[in-house]
């Protein structure tokens, strides 16, 4: 028998596979600035398709890991890898490509890890947290493995967009709005706090030294 399109456990398993190939892509591409061999292209892409949802799953004891039980995963990432290992001296800004595909990747798995944190049956807040685990931290190992100051240090609207877009989702899910509008709202919020940021070049406010006082 083939697979039913229609199931919901049969989309999610399709978007979750394109969330990982498009999280591995921009691995690759930050492999491809610092030249690297096809193995560490698919070790970066990896570490990235995949990172976010470990860490996740990890904190919330759900054993064994998704890609353990399906190595599927790990294949795309390999596939995705290998064939931006050959395509991506096309790409003339391939630091915008990164931004941008991450930017996807990014919304894809806020509302992803937070429906998964949901499911299994984590508090609102948590599956919130868990969301922005899951967008991130692929990214963070993907900048820390590659050698990249993370976005997280150069006062990008980054965190604060994978919270919008989980807040969202969490909310829809609470007035009962439909799993498909939930995850399609979700994601846009996300995509779009994110894609205005990188657009008009929004940040967050830093921290300003200022003299302190002297407390007697």
């Amino acid at each position: 028998m083939g697979i039913d399109f229609m199931e919901p456990s049969a989309v999610t398993s399709l978007v979750e596979h394109l969330a990982v190939i498009v999280f591995a892509i921009t691995g690759a591409l930050v492999a491809s600035r610092k030249q690297m061999d096809i193995f560490g292209f698919v070790l970066l892409g990896t570490a990235t398709g995949v990172g976010g949802g470990t860490v996740r799953d990890v904190l919330l004891g759900h054993l064994p890991l998704v890609w353990v039980q399906d190595p599927s995963y790990l294949v795309v990432c390999i596939v995705a890898t290998s064939i931006t290992f050959f395509t991506a001296h096309l790409v003339r800004s391939r630091y915008r490509a990164l931004l941008w595909f991450d930017a996807l990747g990014l919304s894809l798995f806020c509302v992803l890890g937070t429906e998964h944190a949901l499911n299994i049956g984590a508090h609102p807040i948590v599956a919130i947290l868990m969301g922005m685990i899951t967008a991130t931290f692929g990214g963070i190992i993907r900048d820390v493995l590659g050698g990249e100051v993370s976005l997280l240090l150069k006062r990008e609207i980054y965190v604060t967009a994978a919270l919008t877009g989980a807040v969202v989702f969490v909310g829809l899910e609470m007035v009962n709005q439909g799993r498909a509008v939930n995850l399609a709202v979700g994601f846009l919020c996300c995509f779009v706090v994110r894609g205005f940021a990188l657009y008009f070049g929004w940040s967050v406010p830093a921290y300003k030294a200022r003299p302190g006082r002297d407390i007697y």
